[in-house]
């Protein structure tokens, strides 16, 4: 069993909202995320999925837990609105076509940073060119982790300028359940 798999059976999930994050209101109240084909990774008990598939967007919600992903199923059929769900290692799950946009909260802060480099390979690949990475960047005061900390220059490291078009401005920052913030940034992905 992997350790996620392991945190939602007992419910040891202090990062769950519970409902979707206010990030993601915020850009749908925005405009800034117009509907489409829209990937989730790391998407958890799928609270922001549950939201977009309510307002009509294609969803692909991924995660590696299981038990996740059956809460998803279960709050989707009480909604009455769908979204795909796929249980796989976004290090590694490729999908049949390119998304519009994705929306990146948790996953990329649950990965070692020795696994960051493949993740964002991975988030080039997932989205179409023009496509956008609507990311929060987990901010945490402390070594070690997960939440690994997603230090700004770290993020720009990471998403180039070659590959990723950052916005003008400083990132909005977003209070998280456990006491510590992220910086909240739209990316578009180059070529």
């Amino acid at each position: 069993m992997s350790h996620w798999e392991e945190k939602y059976r007992s419910k040891t999930i202090p990062w769950d909202r519970g409902t979707a994050s206010p990030a993601l209101l915020n850009w749908l109240e925005d405009g800034a995320l117009p509907p489409g084909r829209v990937l989730i990774p790391g998407c958890g008990r799928g609270h922001e999925a549950l939201e977009l598939a309510r307002r009509g967007f294609q969803v692909t919600a991924l995660d590696i837990a299981p038990t996740a992903l059956e809460h998803l199923a279960a709050e989707l059929v009480a909604a009455g609105v769908e979204a795909e769900r796929v249980c796989a290692d976004a290090l590694i799950w490729q999908p049949s076509q390119p998304f519009d946009a994705i929306y990146e909260q948790t996953c990329l802060c649950a990965l070692d940073p020795e696994h960051w480099a493949a993740y964002e390979q991975q988030l080039f690949g997932w989205l179409r060119p023009g496509g956008q990475l609507f990311a929060l960047f987990m901010q945490v005061d402390r070594p070690g982790g997960p939440p690994f900390n997603c230090a700004l220059r770290d993020m720009h490291a990471l998403f180039d300028a070659a590959h990723w078009q950052w916005p003008q401005g400083e990132p909005r920052r977003i209070v998280h359940p456990d006491n510590i913030f992220e910086l909240a940034a739209v990316l578009t992905r180059l070529g």
